[in-house]
């Protein structure tokens, strides 16, 4: 893991459009530029030309938008060039939002148009009036979800407001729609106030068949996704608890694999007690690791610290830390197996790895800076695994949230369990062999395509098993509304 490897990024490339002298060696002269400038150029194109100038577009990897207005400059300095415009691929792609809403049949004659809308759509209407658990047929409700958010909690973002959040959501609906099929939709809603947004979600809810909390700070997520689950009857799950939860146990299934321990006996060590950490912790122990200590800023949450007032950290002290040790971030680790990290950046020194156990696993998810640099744990760790995708092992909820609703809308299931979790979490580290399953790959790849369909049938039959299901196997299309 070399430090050159996190120089550039996705996320920010740029294109220039440049008019440049039609000459022998011009194009030599602007790529020397482009590298001095510390930039590697990714694809040369002519778009026009004449005997006196080139269009050309240079599409260039930088490292920030800094970097990439440093590059810019440096182009516009060139004697005879000229920088006409400069594109942002990730700005391109977000040009009037990111998704849109389909037909799914044409409207091209009177007749389609009448059993479209009106007059045939009055008797789907009055059949759903008569039975409304047809709407879940005859309707989009079958395969909706809601991805709601207030904009509070946004990425590594915080607080920017719902019209800002919303090209994350968009994005969430179309990572929904392209691994599971299914149909999302963005509510960001211009409220902070726990209480309208349970009134709104509870209003809204007859179109969906599911609601997926997204982006909203704690502690107003726990209060709102508990307050959603008892009064509706379709699943209500935060991703950014429950999700992040299911795939982080996955990788912990594996890496225990690698290194062969049981679940039973690893020592834990949480760093972050939001959330993330809450639901992390809640599952660990439904799969089996039972020794866990959890620590803030201040250190091991235990009973007596004077600062603890919230219901979250209160649950903590009642089911954490079984011998109550009040002690700081490096003690805490002493002996650990596994180190899970959903904090902050640079929160667990090297002095805390080197306490772990031998074979450690040290899973440092803040994003994009990690609570302990990769190449540092490398020192020390056996696994590694992180949030970002330039190192092996990401922890992305993507492998997660579309199988688990896909798996819910097939049975119509009225609320995500921790049974459905558990499958879920046991699916996705079985989509790796126990051949292929190593250090640096104890996860698989958001694109394996065989996730979500696994992930699906394990939700949905644990939805079956544990009594949450309306129905038993996935709904074939019929014709009748039944």
């Amino acid at each position: 893991m070399s430090e050159a490897s996190t120089s550039f990024s996705p996320s920010y490339t740029i294109t220039l459009r440049i008019n440049v002298p039609n000459q022998p060696g011009m194009l030599g002269k602007i790529a020397t530029t482009i590298g001095n400038a510390g930039a590697n150029i990714g694809a040369v194109d002519i778009v026009d030309a004449n005997s006196s100038v080139l269009v050309r577009d240079v599409t260039v990897d930088v490292r920030d938008e800094a970097h990439g207005n440093v590059v810019v400059e440096q182009v516009e300095k060139m004697s005879g060039v000229e920088v006409v415009h400069v594109a942002d691929k990730v700005f391109l792609l977000h040009l009037g939002g990111k998704i849109e809403v389909m037909a799914k049949e044409a409207i091209k004659t009177r007749e389609s148009l009448s059993r479209a809308y009106t007059p045939g759509v009055a008797r789907v209407c009055t059949a759903i009036a008569e039975d409304p658990k047809k709407a879940f047929t005859l309707t989009i409700k079958s395969n909706a979800i809601a991805v709601v958010t207030d904009g509070t909690a946004v990425l590594g973002l915080g607080d920017i407001g719902p019209e800002a959040a919303m090209p994350v959501m968009e994005g969430k609906a179309m990572l929904f729609k392209d691994f599971g099929g299914v149909d999302a939709f963005p509510l960001c809603l211009d409220t902070k106030d726990p209480d309208e947004i349970v009134m709104i979600v509870k209003a809204i809810a007859p179109t969906f068949g599911g609601i997926n909390l997204e982006d909203i700070s704690a502690p107003r997520c726990f209060e709102i996704e508990e307050r959603l689950r008892n009064s509706l009857d379709i699943p209500v799950f935060h991703d950014d608890q429950h999700g992040t939860a299911v795939v982080v146990l996955s990788a912990v299934i594996n890496a225990a694999k690698v290194v062969g321990k049981k679940l039973s006996e690893m020592k834990a060590i949480v760093v972050g007690a939001g959330a993330a950490g809450l639901a992390c912790t809640k599952i660990l122990q439904g799969a089996g690791v039972s020794d866990i200590i959890v620590c803030d800023r201040e250190g091991s949450l235990h009973e007596g610290r004077a600062d603890i007032n919230d219901s979250v950290k209160k649950w903590f002290v009642e089911n954490t830390n079984a011998n109550n040790l009040a002690v700081d971030v490096v003690q805490a680790a002493k002996g650990a197996d596994l180190f899970l990290g959903v904090s902050g950046p640079n929160s667990f020194p090297e002095e805390a790895l080197k306490n772990m156990a031998n074979d450690a696993i040290v899973f440092a998810l803040a994003n994009p800076t990690p609570e302990i640099d990769p190449v540092v744990a490398a020192r020390h760790a056996r696994i590694i695994a992180t949030g970002r995708s330039d190192y092996p092992n990401q922890i992305n909820n993507v492998l997660c949230f579309p199988g688990i609703f896909r798996g819910a809308l097939d049975v119509r299931a009225r609320e995500i369990n921790e049974e459905m979790k558990l499958a879920a979490a046991k699916a996705i580290a079985d989509s790796i062999s126990a051949d292929e399953v190593c250090e640096e790959y104890i996860i698989p790849s958001v694109f394996n395509r065989q996730v979500v369909p696994a992930v699906a049938d394990a939700v949905a039959r644990a939805a079956v098993e544990s009594g949450v299901a309306r129905r038993k196997r996935p709904m074939k299309d019929r014709g009748d509304g039944g």
